[in-house]
């Protein structure tokens, strides 16, 4: 079964529970936040988030760019300009700004794959299906061992950083929860938090997030510090 889902490209990967701030000011995406502002109290106001593909932000344009593809500004066939899967967003609070923009605060629900993309309204729509999310077996002792390699990493990140940790964070028990905040947490690229999103099972995810960090708890151990611009990469999460 499919579904149709307007859609929000971001520069980054939103997963399953982890919160999404916005601040959107690019006309598109205005007409997005009024029409979810239009629906009824009642109605769930949600959106597809998908991560753009590296190069693939700037349009081309000219005779024979079909104007939906142009307008959107993903080109001609914005699909290929998106990974596959992406995070459903449900807004939790949506105000206009003075200056006609929106402050938007969303949370990642649900993963799913894009089928298709139609440009020729205001903003994107997807064509898009659900998918499942399953344990996998061995995701619990799977989950542990990930914790624990987990907590080891962040005090070599904050080592690297020069810093100190607060409390020690209260992690999750359910594997898939884990394994989604592990993905969000941990400093790497778009590419890897992309592959953690579509690995098939919690299990697999984990089986990933274990062999990422014991390699970056490594790399960083060997660094007298890293560059700022490694440890402050964040996610962008406004268009």
């Amino acid at each position: 079964m499919t579904s149709r889902l307007p859609l929000f490209p971001l520069g980054s990967v939103l997963f399953p529970g982890l919160v999404l701030p916005l601040t959107i000011f690019e006309e598109r995406y205005r007409a997005l936040a009024r029409d979810l502002l239009a629906l009824p109290e009642d109605a769930p106001r949600r959106f597809g988030v998908v991560a753009i593909r590296d190069g693939q932000e700037v349009a081309p344009t000219g005779p024979g760019i079909p104007d939906g593809g142009a307008a959107a500004g993903f080109g001609p066939d914005p699909a290929r300009a998106f990974y596959e899967v992406g995070c459903v967003a449900d807004t939790a609070s949506l105000r206009e700004k003075d200056d006609g923009g929106y402050e938007l605060m969303a949370t990642g629900t649900t993963r799913f794959r894009l089928l298709s993309v139609d440009a020729t309204g205001p903003y994107l729509m997807g064509e898009v299906e659900f998918l499942e999310e399953t344990a996998g077996p061995g995701a619990g002792p799977l989950g542990a061992e990930v914790e624990r390699a987990f907590r080891t990493y962040q005090k070599q990140l904050a080592g690297a950083r020069e810093r100190t940790l607060s409390a020690a964070q209260e992690l999750p028990d359910d594997p898939a929860v884990l394994s989604y905040l592990v993905a969000a947490a941990t400093v790497v690229e778009v590419p890897v938090r992309q592959r953690l999103l579509e690995a098939a099972d919690a299990a697999s995810r984990l089986r990933e997030e274990l062999k990422l960090l014991r390699l970056e708890t490594a790399v960083i151990g060997k660094l007298p510090s890293l560059p700022a611009t490694e440890l402050t990469r964040q996610p962008t999460s406004h268009n």
